[in-house]
């Protein structure tokens, strides 16, 4: 049987990555994609744990070599997931999550239509960019430009099957991993499951 893939988007600062985290050490069934990237390292990250990272010239190779399940120019740098990444595990009934942007997003709906997308949203405006300064990492022209590419993200939050407002931590993650437990009870996906069972129950 063929495992679920999931898409969780958001924009900067939202805490999608803190809240993918804790869902994830919740739920074995899932395994995270690591995405490729042509930016730079940020303090306290890890290559091939937060991200891969390689080069723009690398990575346009890549992209050229058909290497990428999807891929888009984010904030001037490169990210991408690679197929050698989700396809195997998929394949293998295993669900995989992806962190990506709504463009990557649309990319992978299109190529797989029975994945199960999240958006995550801030309680406010002021709360994401409170988040955002709270990281010391950014100058005050990277925080506006952050803010307006934020803007044009939540602009698609209609277009994912579910969205949840990240305003309590632990509610949040409470939902998404029930999106996560329902997603698993679907007909179709059940069906799939328990064909035995139900060959069984509905013999004359």
């Amino acid at each position: 049987m063929r495992g679920t893939l999931y898409i969780v988007a958001a924009p900067s600062g939202a805490g999608k990555s803190s809240l993918v985290n804790a869902t994830l050490a919740r739920d074995p069934q899932i395994s995270l994609s690591i995405s490729f990237t042509s930016r730079a390292m940020r303090p306290g990250e890890v290559n091939g744990k937060h991200y891969h990272f390689v080069s723009a010239a690398e990575f346009e190779a890549m992209i050229a070599a058909g290497d990428f399940f999807e891929h888009a120019l984010v904030h001037g740098d490169w990210k991408g997931t690679a197929r050698q990444s989700v396809e195997p595990q998929l394949a293998a009934g295993k669900d995989v999550l992806l962190e990506i942007d709504w463009q990557g997003a649309q990319q992978v709906r299109a190529k797989v239509p029975g994945a199960v997308s999240v958006f995550i949203l801030p309680p406010s405006r002021q709360a994401l960019e409170d988040r955002m300064r709270k990281r010391g990492q950014d100058s005050e022209a990277v925080i506006a430009q952050r803010m307006a590419a934020a803007r044009e993200e939540m602009s698609h939050f209609a277009e994912f099957d579910y969205v949840i407002v990240n305003e309590d931590f632990d509610t949040a993650v409470e939902e998404m991993g029930s999106i996560f437990r329902a997603s698993r009870l679907r007909c179709q996906v059940q069906q799939q499951r328990h064909a035995a069972l139900t060959a069984a129950l509905l013999q004359d």
